[in-house]
């Protein structure tokens, strides 16, 4: 399956997408000192969201997909260097709007959970 949206996104700190299904999207974020926020390698939880953001907009898969709100718990802290993968499922959708599951994992626990309320427009946001 092609991925249809978010053509330009920065992988290196949005993620890797591994695989794509219809309405499914599993995405690996290798995390990198340039995230870290403080000596301990605390990475910035805005990079785990953009993550989790990134799957779910693939999960969905449309040219004019845009986020409308997330609803997210930060479970357990990521590290510098460390391999996070965040796997997106499309629960349901009503007309435009389509809900989004995302659970991000170190491969061990769960470090992110989140609902995703995303739109499917019938052009471009900004256009």
């Amino acid at each position: 399956m092609k991925i249809q949206t978010h053509q330009l996104i920065n992988r290196e700190y949005c993620g890797t997408p591994l695989v794509l299904e219809k309405g499914y999207s599993k995405v690996e974020l290798k995390t990198s000192d340039t995230m870290m926020v403080d000596e301990t390698g605390l990475v910035h939880g805005g990079f785990i969201f953009g993550l989790a953001d990134y799957a779910a907009m693939i999960a969905v898969n449309h040219p004019h997909v845009v986020l409308g709100g997330a609803q997210v718990k930060f479970v357990k802290p990521v590290k510098n260097n460390e391999t996070v993968w965040a796997e997106a499922v499309v629960e349901d959708g009503d007309g435009k709007k389509r809900n989004v599951n995302v659970t991000i994992t170190n491969g061990k626990e769960t470090v992110f959970q989140g609902l995703f309320t995303c739109f499917v427009l019938d052009r471009h946001v900004l256009k």
